[in-house]
């Protein structure tokens, strides 16, 4: 089952470290990454958390989505697997 979660919405004032700490309220993280812009290496806005389970992945999309963090409501859901490349 499906345990990488996308995260939209996400405060460009919040860190890699911030977003792990959040979705560790829920369960364990195997990792949490925000998107960068190449040039500058700020926030985009969006990231991905992995989690230890699918269990774990389910329980912290049905507890963060639509929750309010930094002034802005998160977008939380399971990510779709990316297209080969």
């Amino acid at each position: 089952m499906q345990r990488k979660i996308y995260v939209g919405g996400v405060s460009f004032a919040m860190s890699n470290d911030g977003l792990r700490a959040l979705f560790a309220e829920v369960g364990v993280v195997e990792s949490a990454a925000l998107a960068t812009d190449r040039g500058t290496g700020h926030s985009r806005g969006y990231g991905f958390v992995e989690m230890a389970s699918a269990e774990a992945a389910a329980a912290a999309v049905k507890k963060l989505h639509r929750l309010e963090v930094d002034g802005r409501r998160l977008t939380v859901h399971l990510a779709s697997p990316s297209p080969g490349r």
